[in-house]
């Protein structure tokens, strides 16, 4: 049965509101049996900044050069830290299945889909290593990150594999704590990042097919689609909350 498979859903690209709409639709709908187990990729149009449910906006977030820039904001269901989200220049990733499908303990859960980018990577000829809680380094940089929530029996990560890096961009929205920096033990928070092309000249297309391979190897899947419900509901998720100032702010 198709509910028993992983469903795969090519990438595309959307605003930030609708991308973090879209994750949740799935989730209910995995939730209800009315879709499966479902793999997505997509991209952000235009750029965003996705910070963690719990962050306090203005403390991460520059809004007046996001205005200027015309990058989006959005405030993530998941915890973790601020994200920009460049266009054309990442592949955003979410896994979205029964709770029991995964790991029960949660660090294992990020090693398990962590390895699953690793794998990719190798596939276009970068080595790299997941290191906890929830990243994916090379040669000491980070080039991936996720975030990760269970709800009513429902696991959903969300991650991102960069294919290239504007760190002036990046770092003229992301406000980083001093302190922050001081424990990482970097003179520089642009210094702890890398990408794709940073270590490899390979095409986009590449890229997209090797995260492809890799998320499906070993798995029952199927090519499918966001049915008119999902959309349906994440057209009103992303108005009623991630649209809405309340939610931006935390409140």
């Amino acid at each position: 049965m198709l509910k028993d498979r992983w469903r795969f859903l090519r990438y595309e690209a959307n605003d930030a509101a609708t991308n973090m709409a879209l994750d949740d639709a799935i989730a209910e709908a995995v939730k209800f049996r009315i879709a499966g187990p479902t793999i997505r990729f997509y991209g952000w149009e235009p750029a965003a900044v996705s910070i963690g449910r719990f962050q306090d906006l203005e403390e991460v977030v520059d809004m007046e050069q996001c205005q200027k820039l015309g990058v989006d904001v959005v405030r993530r269901s998941t915890g973790g830290g601020a994200v920009f989200h460049d266009s054309g220049k990442e592949v955003t990733y979410s896994v979205i299945c029964p709770e029991e499908m995964m790991p029960q303990d949660i660090n294992e859960a990020y090693r398990e889909i962590g390895g699953w980018v690793v794998n990719a990577l190798k596939l276009i000829g970068i080595d790299s290593t997941f290191e906890p809680i929830n990243d994916v380094m090379v040669n000491g940089k980070k080039i991936s990150g996720s975030a990760q929530s269970r709800r009513q029996g429902i696991f959903l990560q969300h991650g991102t594999l960069m294919f290239d890096l504007d760190r002036i961009r990046m770092f003229s929205v992301l406000r980083v704590p001093p302190e922050k920096s001081r424990a990482q033990g970097l003179e520089a928070p642009a210094e702890r990042v890398t990408s794709v092309r940073e270590q490899k000249k390979v095409p986009w297309e590449f890229v997209v097919a090797a995260m492809a391979n890799a998320f499906i190897m070993n798995k029952q899947w199927y090519i499918g689609d966001l049915t008119q419900d999902e959309l349906a509901r994440a057209e009103l998720i992303s108005r009623e909350r991630y649209s809405n100032a309340d939610w931006m702010r935390g409140l």
